[in-house]
């Protein structure tokens, strides 16, 4: 193998690679000897097929076979004598017309690394928003619970049906006279108001009395699952057969015990955790964008601009949505022009700290564990109920998904490092002022 520089710019580099015909050739004879033990060929023993006859039926694909690996192995070689870290896969052209019998001369282009010298964390000094839960709002959680532990108890003293009233009824419709799979269903519990029948069908039940059948007339709305009904009017014969009243029970020890707390202050205290996490987990991203922006003032070094197109092309499919969604309009008047060029600064910015981090990662020897990995991946299952081992499968079989699983955990633990050797000053403030300060961030 000869190897022999063509250019050498900023993070860009290229050079050649020349195989000898003699050399590809000796590696296509030794596989297709491999082959011999294990082929079976009429009239032939294994091992004494002769190698004019494995050639024949053999020989392209296994000459295909070897520049694919040859081109891999060289190319591999070639970086690793170089010192040259890759950024992108390299772009490997063959020079002229190929064949057997002849020297394979190929070109490679890549985009290298860039070497990041991490700046001393001296001077980021950052404050961190902690809020502690407002009764008010613990008060409403817990109001939002006992509603939602809410058990229907049949009237004791007759009255008409109204909004929020449980029903127990039976029910039978049709279309056109004829009676259709999924219109008949009794001993059913119907919360008038709560949306779960087609529209006009818990209406038309408003005011009914325990004991009474109604016959009511709905149309089912066009686009309805079942085709054969969309757009269908119907009719149904409904009796009623109790009136049940939701009841709400009271925020008490009982209700605590029935959740499988202790008691009534128990609750209360999950419930205040649960809210004082959620507003953490907002400050925590506040925070961390602040240490990020002071890390990128703090950096300046060139990037490999295949890694910035491929972050660019993420940004811009989802602004252009943003876009379409907006009726091809940005909201800022910006032409497509101004925008391109604003969201490739932001590509390149997101870049520029991923290198940054991933080498602060390295040099403190950083890891993600198999079990925060593990973690990760039963969290995602989790998040497609029914498909969980669908979704175990395609990771364990798709390393580099799994390696965009692994990204935002070494993150993370990358950034909870550097904060540890930052100032952060815990700061007091009101859910309002956190709130506000999220959204102008947003919005900037």
């Amino acid at each position: 193998m000869h190897v022999t520089d063509i250019s050498s710019e900023g993070l860009k580099r290229a050079f050649k690679i020349t195989v000898p015909a003699t050399e590809i050739g000796t590696r296509v004879d030794r596989r297709l000897s491999e082959l011999s033990g294990q082929v079976k060929m009429p009239g032939f023993r294994p091992g004494k097929v002769p190698m004019g006859m494995l050639k024949k039926r053999y020989g392209p694909e296994v000459f295909s076979e070897i520049v694919n690996e040859t081109v891999e192995t060289s190319t591999a070689k070639a970086m690793q004598e170089r010192n040259i870290r890759p950024a992108l896969e390299p772009k490997v052209e063959v020079v002229g017309e190929f064949a057997e019998g002849r020297d394979l001369e190929y070109t490679v282009e890549v985009e290298t690394l860039p070497d990041v010298e991490p700046a001393a964390f001296d001077g980021i000094a950052l404050d961190r928003a902690v809020v502690e839960a407002p009764e008010k709002e613990i008060d409403e959680a817990l109001e939002r619970i006992a509603k939602s532990n809410a058990t229907a108890v049949e009237l004791e003293t007759k009255r008409p049906a109204a909004n929020g009233d449980v029903l127990l009824i039976d029910f039978d419709g049709s279309v056109d006279g004829e009676r259709r799979p999924g219109m008949k269903g009794e001993g059913y519990d119907l919360e008038l108001g709560g949306g779960q029948f087609i529209p006009g069908f818990e209406e038309a039940l408003l005011g009914v009395q325990a004991g009474e059948k109604r016959t009511i007339d709905v149309t089912f709305p066009v686009g309805y699952a079942a085709e054969d009904l969309s757009g269908k009017d119907a009719k149904f014969d409904v009796t009623v057969h109790a009136i049940k009243e939701l009841k709400t029970p009271a925020i008490d020890d009982a209700l605590a015990k029935s959740l499988g707390l202790e008691d009534l202050a128990a609750l209360r205290d999950a419930v205040k955790q649960q809210i004082e996490g959620e507003y953490s987990r907002v400050a925590r991203m506040k925070l961390k964008r602040e240490l990020l922006d002071a890390l990128a003032s703090r950096h300046d070094f060139a990037v490999p601009q295949g890694m910035v197109d491929l972050e660019f092309q993420n940004i811009w499919l989802r602004v252009q949505q943003e876009l379409a969604d907006n009726g091809g309009k940005d909201e800022d008047g910006k032409t497509e022009d101004e925008l391109k060029t604003e969201y490739r600064s932001v590509a390149e910015r997101r870049v520029r700290l991923g290198l940054l981090l991933s080498e602060i990662g390295r040099r403190e020897a950083l890891t993600v564990t198999q079990e925060e990995l593990n973690r990760a991946l039963i969290a995602e299952a989790r998040r497609h109920r029914g498909q969980e081992k669908a979704v175990l499968d395609f990771y364990r079989q798709n390393p580099r998904a799994l390696d965009r699983l692994r990204a935002p955990i070494y993150e993370d633990k990358v950034v909870d490092h550097i904060l540890s050797k930052v100032a952060v000053t815990d700061r007091p403030t009101t859910i309002e002022e956190l709130r506000k300060d999220w959204e102008e961030d947003e919005a900037e």
